[in-house]
């Protein structure tokens, strides 16, 4: 394994270690990343295992019904608003960052575009990453 991936929140009151690998990375088009990124998509590293999660901070969270039923899980930061990571009910053991919350950004190299049937046409992504109309088989 390379060296732990570690980021947090904007003020530093939420921080994270991650000591795996991610099993994904991506850009997501849903209306959900959408709204909640204030640009044309969310991006997004997938870790397997909570158990590999060392978090610091109390961070505020927010849950939301997706497209296919499954509960989101929205963790950011209550002093600054930064966006930190998300759970899912249907995924009990994945822990997901947003991308932009690295405190090494240039790790995340976005393998895959999912939700592309919601992308807006002023929004760019990687055109070498793998496209799915809706989110793919984990």
């Amino acid at each position: 394994m390379s060296k732990p991936y570690t980021g947090g929140c904007a003020c530093g009151a939420i921080h994270y270690e991650i000591a795996a690998e991610p099993i994904a990375m991506n850009d997501c088009q849903c209306r959900d990343c959408q709204a909640s990124s204030g640009t044309g998509h969310g991006s997004y590293l997938t870790f397997p295992s909570r158990q590999a999660v060392k978090l610091e901070g109390q961070a505020t969270h927010w849950q939301m019904v997706a497209d296919n039923g499954n509960v989101k899980t929205r963790g950011f930061c209550p002093a600054c608003g930064a966006p930190v990571y998300m759970t899912f009910s249907y995924m009990p053991d994945f822990f997901t960052i947003h991308a932009a919350s690295l405190d090494e950004p240039g790790r995340y190299q976005p393998q895959m575009v999912t939700y592309t049937a919601r992308g807006l046409a002023w929004d760019k992504t990687d055109p070498a990453a793998q496209k799915f109309e809706g989110m793919p088989p984990m």
